[in-house]
C-alpha cells in the first residue's frame, strides 16, 4: 500500500505530460505582391502548377549542359557539405527525442571481504563473497513540454537543413550553368576575333599591294595594318584565358579536377529558352531560401518555449531494484532490494537569469522574422531585374543587330572607295574598328540574355517547391542509422558516400 502514493503521483505527472508552454507557431504575413512588375496582363496557364519542375536545364535543349549540370548531385562538394549538414540535424532531432524516455543502467558488484582471527569463535567464516546485482532507472518528466519544444526546433531546423540543401544545389546548378554560357560566349568571341583577323588580313594585303604599286598609300597605312592584325590575334589569344578559366569553375562545380575536364569548343547561338511563370504569390513556395527562412521561424518561436519551460520545476522518478548475497547469481541471492522515489526542483532565486533568456528567445525570433521578409522581398526583386534585363535585351539585342549590319555595309562601301583611292585608309581603319566593336557589342548583349535566363530561373526556385521538404512527422519518425538521404524526403537524388568520394 505504501506504493499507492508513488503510483498516484506517477499517473498524475503522466497525465500532466501532454501540454507545452510557449506559443504554438503562427507563420507571420509577408510582403507579397498580387502579380509582376514587368508582366503586364499575364495570367496563369492552366493547370495551375504550370512552371517545370525538377531538371530546369533541358529547356536549354543541349545535352552537354544536361551531363554537366547532372554531375553537381552526384559530387559537388559544397552539396555533399549540406547532405551532411542535413544528416547532422536528423541526428540532433534523435538526440532531443531521446530525453523523452526513461534511462535504464545496470550495475553488478562483486566483493571480497576478510575477518579477523576474533571473528572465528562467532562462527564468522575469515573469508565472505557478497555479489550485488542492481537496475536503477531514472526519468525526467516533460511536465511542461521543454523537450516537446526543443524536438518540435530541431525539425524545424532539419527542415531549414534540407531546403539549405537543395539551394545549395540550385546555386551550383546555376552557377554551372553561368559558366558554362560565359565559356560558349568566349568560343564565340574567339571566333569572331578569328574572321576578324582573316578579314584584317585581306585588309592588310591590298594595302600592300597598293603602297608596292606606288599608290598614294603611305608606309604608315601599311603599319597601320599590319597593327590591327595583330591586335585582334592577341585579343583572341587573351580569350583563351577567360576561356579557360571558366573550364576549370566548371569542372570545380562538378566536383573534378580542373586537369580532368575538356569541353570542346562550340558557339554561343540560338534563344533563350521561353520560361514558364507561376503567379507572383506561388514564389513564396517555389524557392528553397525562402521555405528556409520560414521554417527558420518556427525553429526560433519553438525555442520560446523551451526558456519559458524553465520557470517551472523539473519533476523526475527515479527506481532501484536489486539483490544482494553470496552468490553470483540474482536469483539464487537471499537478500532483494527495491525503492521508488521522485523529485521536484525549482530554482527560488537566479537573478534574472529565466527572463532573460525568454526575452533573448523573443527577439531572436523577431529576428528571424525580419529575415524572412527581407528574404521574400529579395526574391521578388531577383524575379523583376531579371524579367526587366530580358525584356530590354531583347529590344537591345534587335537595335544592335541593325548597328551591326549598317557597319558592316559602311566597312565595304569604304573599303571599295579605298581600292578606288577616293577615301583615305584611316576612313577604312575607323569603320573597321566600330564594326569589330559592334560585334562585340552584339555577343555581349546575346551572352547577358542567357545569363539573365538563368538567373531568372534561379530566382524562380528552378522548378523547386515546398512538398519536396520532408515533413515533421517524417523527420521525427525517421530512425534510419545509415547516412542516406531517401529518395522520397526533400528530393534528394544521392549518397553521401557518392557525394564524399573522391573523384
Amino acid at each position: 500500500m505504501r506504493t499507492l502514493p508513488c503510483l498516484s503521483f506517477f499517473i498524475l505527472a503522466v497525465t500532466l505530460v501532454g501540454c507545452a508552454v510557449g506559443p504554438d507557431y503562427t507563420p507571420p504575413a509577408a510582403p507579397t505582391p498580387t502579380t509582376y512588375k514587368e508582366i503586364k496582363g499575364w495570367k496563369v496557364a492552366t493547370p495551375r502548377d504550370g512552371a517545370g519542375r525538377g531538371d530546369w536545364w533541358t529547356l536549354y535543349r543541349d545535352p552537354k549542359l544536361t551531363y554537366l549540370v547532372k554531375q553537381v548531385e552526384i559530387s559537388n562538394q559544397t552539396v555533399a557539405a549540406a547532405a551532411a549538414a542535413y544528416e547532422q540535424s536528423r541526428a540532433l532531432i534523435r538526440e532531443a527525442q531521446a530525453a523523452l524516455l526513461p534511462t535504464l543502467s545496470a550495475t553488478y558488484n562483486a566483493a571480497r571481504s576478510y575477518t579477523g582471527p576474533g571473528a572465528r569463535a562467532l562462527g564468522v567464516p575469515t573469508y565472505a563473497s557478497t555479489f550485488t546485482p542492481q537496475l536503477s532507472g531514472t526519468w525526467n518528466l516533460d511536465v511542461w513540454g521543454k523537450v516537446r519544444r526543443q524536438i518540435e526546433s530541431n525539425a524545424a531546423a532539419a527542415q531549414v537543413s534540407a531546403a539549405d540543401l537543395d539551394g545549395a544545389k540550385l546555386l551550383a546548378q546555376s552557377q554551372l550553368a553561368t559558366a558554362y554560357y560565359n565559356l560558349r560566349a568566349a568560343d564565340s568571341l574567339q571566333d569572331l576575333l578569328a574572321r576578324t583577323v582573316v578579314q584584317y588580313q585581306k585588309t592588310l594585303d591590298i594595302v600592300q599591294n597598293q603602297y608596292n604599286s606606288g599608290y598614294s598609300v603611305t608606309l604608315g597605312d601599311v603599319a597601320t595594318a599590319r597593327a590591327q592584325v595583330e591586335i585582334t590575334q592577341a585579343q583572341e589569344i587573351n580569350v583563351g584565358v577567360q576561356r579557360a578559366q571558366f573550364e576549370h569553375a566548371i569542372a570545380v562545380l562538378i566536383g573534378r579536377p580542373p586537369a580532368e575536364l575538356t569541353i570542346g569548343h562550340h558557339l554561343l547561338s540560338g534563344s533563350i529558352p521561353k520560361i514558364p511563370l507561376t503567379v507572383a504569390s506561388s514564389l513564396l513556395e517555389r524557392r528553397p531560401d525562402i521555405a528556409a527562412a520560414e521554417r527558420a521561424m518556427q525553429e526560433q518561436n519553438a525555442l520560446i518555449g523551451v526558456a519559458v519551460a524553465a520557470y517551472f520545476p523539473d519533476i523526475s522518478l527515479s527506481g532501484v531494484l536489486g539483490w544482494a548475497g553470496t552468490h553470483p547469481l540474482p536469483f539464487q541471492v537471499a537478500n532483494e532490494m527495491w525503492s521508488l522515489g521522485a523529485a521536484g526542483t525549482q530554482v527560488l532565486f537566479e537573478g534574472g537569469l529565466r527572463g532573460a533568456q525568454v526575452d533573448a528567445a523573443r527577439t531572436a525570433y523577431w529576428q528571424s522574422v525580419a529575415t524572412y521578409r527581407q528574404t521574400v522581398l529579395t526574391a521578388f526583386q531577383g524575379v523583376e531585374d531579371q524579367l526587366v534585363a530580358i525584356r530590354l535585351l531583347k529590344q537591345e539585342l534587335v537595335v544592335q543587330q541593325r548597328a551591326v549590319k549598317d557597319a558592316r555595309q559602311a566597312v565595304d562601301v569604304y573599303l571599295n572607295q579605298f581600292q578606288a583611292g577616293t577615301i583615305a585608309f584611316t576612313t577604312v581603319v575607323t569603320a573597321e574598328i566600330t564594326l569589330l566593336a559592334d560585334e562585340e557589342a552584339e555577343l555581349t548583349i546575346r551572352q547577358d540574355l542567357f545569363l539573365a535566363s538563368v538567373s531568372l530561373i534561379q530566382a524562380l526556385g528552378g522548378g523547386w517547391d515546398t512538398t519536396l521538404i520532408p515533413s515533421k512527422q517524417e523527420l521525427e519518425s525517421n530512425v534510419s542509422l545509415l547516412p542516406q538521404l531517401p529518395p522520397n524526403e526533400a528530393g534528394l537524388r544521392f549518397e553521401l558516400p557518392s557525394l564524399l568520394a573522391t573523384h
